[in-house]
C-alpha cells in the first residue's frame, strides 16, 4: 500500500507542532514543569493572541478562550506595580519587529503579582514576513522577592530558595552575567539560545514538506527502494546457500565462495547501519524522522535478528587448525543466517505492490521450499546409506543405487582409514534431491527414486502432504486467496487507480491532484479501509452507544463541560458525533456559509482567517462553531477556518445537539456555563491593519503636501459642467414658454408675484463650485439669464399701473419686440456665454432692484392683485423683505373685517381691468404665433431638427447669424 510505505508526506504547516515539541524537549532537559508562551499576529493592531499553550493558561489563571484576541503585549496583566517604561519598551520591541526579552511585573487573574521573564521573537513566513509572535514567559518571583520579608526569614527563607533554585535551573542560567567572549555574537542566534529552541533558527510559519535531518535517510527515497531489493536478492543468496551448506558439509576451502559470503556478511553489516538512519511510519501514519526515536525503535525490533544473522561464520569455518566439533558446531550456526527472511517478512507490503514482483516472490518461494526439502532429503539418505553399527552400505538406499547408476559405487578402504568411500558426486546428489522433492511437491512422484528406509518414508510422507499445501495455495487458489488476504488492499488500489482516471480525465492541476491523492492515502491509514458506520449498524443500539462513547472518548474528558453529564447524556452525546479527516490546506468553514456544527478538534491545528489575516490557530483540545444554545438564529460565519496540518475534528450538527440539551435540562445548563469556545465563528473581530493605517497615514500627508487643484477656464472639465448647465438652463427657458403658450390659449389669468421672487423661486439653481479661481453666487446665472431674457420678449401693456415701485424704461411693443429679439441673436448668445463662465455681479444686483409689473411675466404670472390677496394681513420685518428668500412663512395676525371688504372690492374692480387687458393681448399673441411659426418653418433644416429656443446653447457667432436660436 503506497499509502501504509510513505506515509504523510503531503506539505503541512508544522510550526505549531515544531514549538511545543521543542519546548517539551527543553522542559525536560532544564527539570522544568511546563514551558508558557502565546503567539500573536505582527499583521494587526495590538498584535492580539491566536494561541496560548496550556502552561500560560496555567501561570496566568486565564482560559485559553479567555486570552483569545487579547493584545500580546499582556496589558491585560498589568497592574499598579506594572514598571511604565518596561510596558513602554515591550510596546516598541512589538513596533519595530525586534527580538528582545524583559524582567516585568504582572498579575494573576486573582491580582496576585507575580514577576516574568518575557522574551519577544518575530516569526517569518516564506515571503520573509513577519506574521507571528512568540511571547514565552518564565516565572522569577523567587530570585525578586526582598531577603528580609518577614515570612522568608530562617531556614524557611532558605528551604524557599533552595526549591527555587532546583526547579528553576533554566532560569538561573538565562539570568546568569554573559561571559565578554560571546557578546558579539549575532543576536538572533543568542536569542534563538535564550528561547530554548537549541542552536536551530526559529521555525517559519509556512506550509512545507516533512523535512528529516541531514543524517537520515527517507525509507521511501530512491536510494532505500533499490538498496531494499538488493538485501532481497541477498537474502534469498543467504536462504539457498546456507542449507546446502550445512547439509553437504562442505567446508569453505574455495576462496572465491569465501570472498562472496564476506562480501554479502558486510552488506548486511552495512543495512544494519543504515537501519538506525532511517525513517519509518508511525501507527499514526505520520513519518518518524527523530533520531532517538529511528534507535530505540530498531532496537525493540529487529537488531538482535539482523546481528545474529550477520556473524562471519564461514570465516571462522575456514581454518584448517579448527577442531572438528567447533567446525560442525559453526556449520549448524549458519542457519541462523535464515533469519534474515525476516527482512522480507517486514517489507512485504513494500514488494507486492507491483503485481509482477508479486508473482516472482511466489514462485521463488515454491522453489525455496523445494531446495531445503532437497537438502532435507539428502541428508536422511547421507545418515541411513552406511549402518555405522555393522559398517556396511545399505543396498537399497536410493544414494547406493544412484552411484551404481553414474558409476560411482561405494567402496570400503580396507588399507587406508577402514571407511565407506565414494559414491555419486555432490552436484548429481543434489540434482537427483531436487527433482525427487519437485515431483513429490508437484505430484506423487514417478518412483525412479522411492524412500526405503523408515526415516525417508516419513519424510516423504510429510513433503507430500507440504507439497500438496504450496501447490493448492501457490499455484491452485492465487487469485482467491490474494483477494480474501488483501480485499481492502484491493479495494484501496481499485478507489487510488479510479482516482488517477478521474484527475487524468478532467486535467486537474497537479498540485490539486497531490492533495487528493495525500488526502486519499491519509484516511486510508487511519481507517485502514474501514467503513464505521457499516461496522456501527451490525451492532445493537447499547453496543453502538458504547463504542461511540469509546470513539469519542478524547473530547468528553479533556472539556469540563462533559463532566456532569450522566451515562446516559453521555451515550446520547456520542450518538450524534461525527468524526472528520482533514487534509492540510482543507477549508472546514468558509466566510459566508451557516454554522450548522459545533467542532472539537483532537489532532492536527487549523488557522482561522478573516480579511487575509490570520486571527486564531487553533490545535488540540480547542473548540470553535456557535453558541447554538445561546442563539436563535443560525449563525453565518465570519471567516474562513483551514487546516494546517492532518486534523481530526469531532462534530456534532446543532439539531442534534439542541435535542440533547432540550432532553437533558440539567445538563444543559452546566454545559452552557463551562463549554468555552476558543473561537466564535458569529462574531466578526473588528480590527485594523498595520499596513492600512499607514497607507492612510501616507495618504494623509500627501494630500496635506500637495497643490490644489486649479483648473483653468478652458479646461475640459469645466466645459462640461458649462454644457450641462446650459442644456438645464434651454430645458427651463422651453418649459416656460410652453406653460405661457397653453394659459394664453385656455385665457387663464395668471397671478404673479414680483419679478425678484418669481426668478428666484422658479429658476434657483444649486450652484456646484469647480474651483476657488472661479466664485460662483449663491443665485444661478440661470435665474439672472432667465429674468433678463423674460424681460426682453415680454409684450408691454399700453398703460401703466400706478401700483408699480420703479419705472420702466420704454420698449417696442409685441411684433416688434420679437423682431427686435431676433436680430439681437448674437448678443444673447454672448451673455449666455458670458453667463455659463461665471456669474455677474451687477447683473444679480440689477435683477434685485428691479420690480416687474403685473402683466411683465412671459407666463401671465400672478397679477399685482392676486399678489396683495397673498401678502394681505402680513407683518412683515426688513429682514423679512428680501427677495432672496421667498420661501420664509410668516404669521397672520387678526386685521377688521372693514379692511378686508374694502380690499376685496378693489381686487375685483382690478381683475375687470385685467380681464379686458388680457384679451386684446391674446389676440395680438395669436397674430404674433402664427408669424414665429411661419418664419421657424422656412428656417427649420430638414435633415437635423433643432429645438426651439437654444438660447443658452454654446455656437460660433457664424452659425448665430445663421440661425435666430442658437
Amino acid at each position: 500500500m503506497a499509502g501504509g510505505r510513505r506515509g504523510l508526506v503531503a506539505p503541512q504547516n508544522t510550526f505549531l507542532e515544531n514549538i511545543v515539541r521543542r519546548s517539551n524537549v527543553w522542559t525536560l532537559s532544564h527539570r522544568q514543569t511546563d514551558t508558557n508562551f502565546v503567539l500573536g499576529n505582527a499583521q494587526i493592531v495590538d498584535w492580539p493572541i491566536v494561541y496560548s499553550n496550556d502552561g500560560f493558561c496555567k501561570l496566568s489563571g486565564y482560559h485559553r478562550a479567555e486570552v483569545m484576541q487579547k493584545s500580546s503585549t499582556c496589558s491585560f496583566m498589568y497592574g499598579e506595580l506594572t514598571d511604565k517604561e518596561t510596558s513602554e519598551k515591550v510596546r516598541l520591541t512589538f513596533e519595530n519587529y525586534e527580538m528582545n526579552s524583559f524582567e516585568i511585573l504582572m498579575y494573576k487573574k486573582n491580582r496576585t503579582p507575580v514577576w516574568f521573564f518575557v522574551k519577544i521573537a518575530p516569526i517569518r513566513n516564506e515571503q520573509d514576513k513577519v506574521v507571528l509572535f512568540l511571547c514565552t514567559f518564565s516565572d522569577i518571583t523567587a530570585f525578586k522577592q526582598p531577603i528580609e520579608d518577614d515570612s522568608s526569614k530562617g531556614w524557611g527563607k532558605f528551604a524557599r530558595l533552595t526549591r527555587a533554585l532546583t526547579s528553576s535551573r533554566g532560569v538561573l542560567q538565562q539570568l546568569q552575567p554573559t561571559v565578554h567572549k560571546g557578546e558579539n555574537v549575532h543576536k538572533h542566534s543568542r536569542l534563538a539560545e535564550v528561547l530554548q529552541l537549541g542552536s536551530d533558527i526559529l521555525p517559519q510559519y509556512k506550509q512545507e514538506t516533512p523535512k528529516t535531518p541531514p543524517h537520515i535517510i527517507l525509507h521511501y527515497c530512491t536510494f532505500k527502494t533499490t538498496w531494499d531489493w538488493v538485501i532481497l536478492i541477498l537474502t534469498f543468496y543467504t536462504a539457498i546457500m546456507v542449507p546446502y551448506n550445512v547439509s553437504f558439509k562442505t567446508k569453505q576451502n574455495n576462496v572465491t565462495w569465501l570472498v562472496v559470503d564476506s562480501i554479502v556478511d558486510v552488506i548486511f553489516l552495512v543495512d544494519i547501519v543504515l537501519n538506525f538512519h532511517t525513517t519509518f511510519v508511525g501507527p499514526g501514519g505520520e513519518v518518524i524522522s527523530d533520531p532517538k526515536l529511528i534507535r530505540m525503535n530498531y532496537l525493540k525490533t529487529w537488531f538482535v535478528i539482523d546481528l545474529l544473522s550477520c556473524l562471519p561464520y564461514d570465516v571462522i569455518n575456514a581454518f584448517e587448525n579448527v577442531d572438528e566439533g567447533i567446525s560442525s558446531l559453526f556449520s549448524s550456526l549458519k542457519v541462523v543466517r535464515l533469519l534474515r527472511l525476516g527482512r522480507v517478512a517486514r517489507k512485504l507490503d513494500h514488494y507486492i505492490e507491483y503485481g509482477a514482483a508479486v508473482l516472482v516472490l511466489l514462485v521463488c518461494v515454491f522453489g525455496l521450499a523445494a531446495h531445503w526439502l532437497a537438502c532435507i532429503w539428502y541428508s536422511i539418505g547421507d545418515y541411513e546409506v552406511i549402518n555405522e553399527d555393522t559398517n556396511s552400505v545399505r543396498t537399497d538406499s536410493w544414494l547406493y543405487m544412484l552411484g551404481e547408476t553414474v558409476g560411482s559405487p561405494y567402496r570400503f578402504n580396507v588399507s587406508g582409514s577402514g571407511k565407506w568411500e565414494g559414491g555419486p558426486s555432490k552436484d548429481s546428489v543434489y540434482i537427483t534431491s531436487l527433482y525427487f522433492t519437485m515431483t513429490s511437491l508437484t505430484s506423487i512422484g514417478f518412483g525412479n527414486i522411492a524412500p526405503t528406509t523408515d526415516g525417508e518414508k516419513i519424510f516423504a510422507v510429510a513433503m507430500m502432504m507440504i507439497g500438496s499445501l504450496l501447490y493448492a495455495t501457490i499455484f491452485g487458489n492465487v487469485t482467491t486467496i490474494f483477494q480474501q488476504m488483501y480485499a481492502n488492499t484491493n479495494r484501496y488500489h481499485e478507489m487510488l487507480n479510479s482516482v488517477r482516471d478521474f484527475l487524468k480525465l478532467y486535467q486537474v492541476p497537479k498540485g490539486l491532484s497531490e492533495r487528493v491523492m495525500d488526502y486519499i492515502a491519509s484516511t486510508w491509514s487511519m481507517s485502514r479501509g474501514i467503513d464505521t458506520e457499516k461496522v456501527l449498524q451490525i451492532c445493537p443500539k447499547d453496543m453502538r452507544a458504547d463504542i461511540c462513547v469509546h470513539l469519542n472518548r478524547k473530547v468528553f474528558k479533556e472539556h469540563p463541560a462533559f463532566r456532569l453529564a450522566s451515562d446516559g447524556c453521555l451515550r446520547a452525546l456520542a450518538m450524534e458525533f461525527q468524526t472528520i479527516h482533514c487534509a492540510p490546506g482543507d477549508l472546514i468553514y468558509h466566510a459566508g456559509e451557516s454554522v450548522d456544527s459545533l467542532c472539537f478538534v483532537v489532532s492536527g491545528s487549523l488557522e482561522v482567517i478573516q480579511d487575509d489575516e490570520v486571527v486564531a490557530i487553533l490545535g488540540k483540545g480547542d473548540v470553535f462553531g456557535d453558541v447554538f444554545w445561546k442563539e436563535v438564529t443560525l449563525a453565518q460565519s465570519c471567516a474562513n477556518v483551514r487546516a494546517l496540518t492532518y486534523c481530526d475534528l469531532h462534530v456534532i450538527k446543532r439539531d442534534a445537539l439542541q435535542k440533547v440539551l432540550e432532553f437533558y435540562t440539567a445538563f444543559s445548563n452546566h454545559f452552557s456555563r463551562n463549554l468555552l469556545l476558543t473561537y466564535n465563528l458569529r462574531k466578526r473581530i473588528v480590527f485594523r491593519k498595520i499596513s492600512d493605517v499607514k497607507r492612510e497615514e501616507e495618504e494623509r500627508l500627501r494630500r496635506k503636501n500637495e497643490a490644489p487643484l486649479n483648473l483653468p477656464p478652458d479646461h475640459p472639465v469645466r466645459r462640461l459642467f458649462q454644457r450641462f448647465r446650459q442644456q438645464k438652463e434651454a430645458r427651463l427657458a422651453a418649459e416656460r414658454c410652453n406653460l405661457d403658450e397653453s394659459d394664453v390659449e385656455k385665457g387663464a389669468v395668471h397671478v404673479e408675484q414680483a419679478m425678484g421672487q418669481d426668478a428666484i423661486a422658479t429658476t434657483s439653481i444649486v450652484t456646484v463650485t469647480e474651483s476657488p479661481a472661479t466664485p460662483v453666487p449663491s443665485v444661478s446665472a440661470a435665474s439672472t439669464s432667465g429674468a433678463s431674457d423674460r424681460a426682453k420678449l415680454q409684450a408691454p401693456v399700453p398703460g401703466g399701473y400706478a401700483g408699480s415701485k420703479s419705472a420702466e424704461p420704454a420698449k417696442v411693443k409685441g411684433w416688434g419686440r420679437f423682431k427686435e429679439s431676433v436680430g439681437k441673436a448674437d448678443n444673447w448668445n454672448k451673455v449666455s456665454k458670458a453667463e455659463s463662465m461665471e456669474t455677474l455681479p451687477e447683473r444679480t444686483k440689477a435683477h434685485e432692484e428691479i420690480s416687474l409689473k403685473k402683466t411683465d411675466s412671459c407666463d401671465s404670472g400672478i397679477t399685482k392683485s392676486d399678489l396683495r390677496l397673498d401678502n394681505m394681513g402680513e407683518v412683515r420685518t426688513p429682514q423679512d423683505r428680501s427677495p432672496v428668500q421667498p420661501e420664509t412663512r410668516h404669521p397672520f395676525y387678526p386685521i377688521p373685517e372693514h379692511t378686508i371688504q374694502a380690499s376685496i372690492l378693489e381686487l375685483k374692480h382690478e381683475l375687470k381691468e385685467d380681464i379686458k387687458a388680457l384679451h386684446g393681448r391674446m389676440a395680438a399673441l395669436e397674430k404674433q404665433l402664427a408669424e414665429m411659426l411661419r418664419i421657424l418653418k422656412s428656417r427649420k433644416s430638414p435633415t437635423s431638427p433643432r429645438p426651439l429656443f437654444e438660447i443658452s446653447q454654446p455656437a460660433s457667432p457664424e452659425s448665430d447669424k445663421e440661425d435666430i436660436f442658437s
